[in-house]
């Protein structure tokens, strides 16, 4: 995905804004309503959450990855490629979206072997279109070099996730310290991994 964590995060404040809600602060956020202490959600931040709080916080932090990883650069290169020609890369507020498809939203995945974490990134921009924007959309979660496409739809099971997930996110970012770590099964790809166990 393109979005970037760079622009995300919400840092820890002492006023009454921080203890409301976390959707209703990002809603504000998000309409430009003035809040004094906005809260951005990117789309990676979505998908961080459901892989590794560990590596949302970092991200959260902006601390760089690194771009060398060969699954970083597996991923930028599918990025890069796939639907070329299609490729519209369409950035709105805190989402920044692959590719509009028969006006469906389409979310480029290099693997399926992480299929809820980006089902819930794909959810988060259809969430995020309907409730910002007021634009409804379906969404398709495609794998391009797997040549599978899933239809998604923002059903009221996947808004409730949505918003509890946006909870969740608030709750970690706000934290002086990041999460323990915790070994994964793809520790050895991330990006952060030498923050972790080394």
């Amino acid at each position: 995905m393109t979005d970037s964590g760079s622009e995300s995060g919400s840092n820890p404040g002492t006023n009454a804004d921080h203890d409301r809600d976390p959707v209703t602060r990002l809603l504000e956020t998000a309409r430009g309503n003035p809040v004094d202490d906005p809260f951005r959600v990117t789309g990676v931040m979505m998908q961080y959450y459901h892989v590794c709080k560990r590596e949302l916080w970092f991200e959260s932090r902006n601390l760089e990855i690194d771009r060398e990883n060969p699954t970083i650069v597996r991923g930028t290169r599918v990025d890069d490629t796939a639907y070329s020609k299609k490729r519209r890369n369409i950035s709105l507020g805190m989402i920044a979206l692959d590719l509009l498809e028969d006006g469906r939203v389409v979310e480029v995945k290099p693997s399926s072997a992480l299929t809820e974490p980006a089902t819930m990134q794909l959810s988060y921009y259809l969430w995020y279109l309907e409730r910002v924007a007021g634009i409804e959309k379906d969404g398709v979660l495609a794998h391009p070099r797997e040549r599978n496409r899933e239809p998604i739809e923002l059903t009221d099971e996947r808004t409730d996730k949505v918003e509890g997930a946006i909870r969740g996110i608030s709750d970690v970012v706000s934290r002086e310290t990041p999460p323990p770590a915790e070994k994964k099964p793809f520790c050895e790809s991330c990006a952060y991994h030498d923050f972790c166990w080394c």
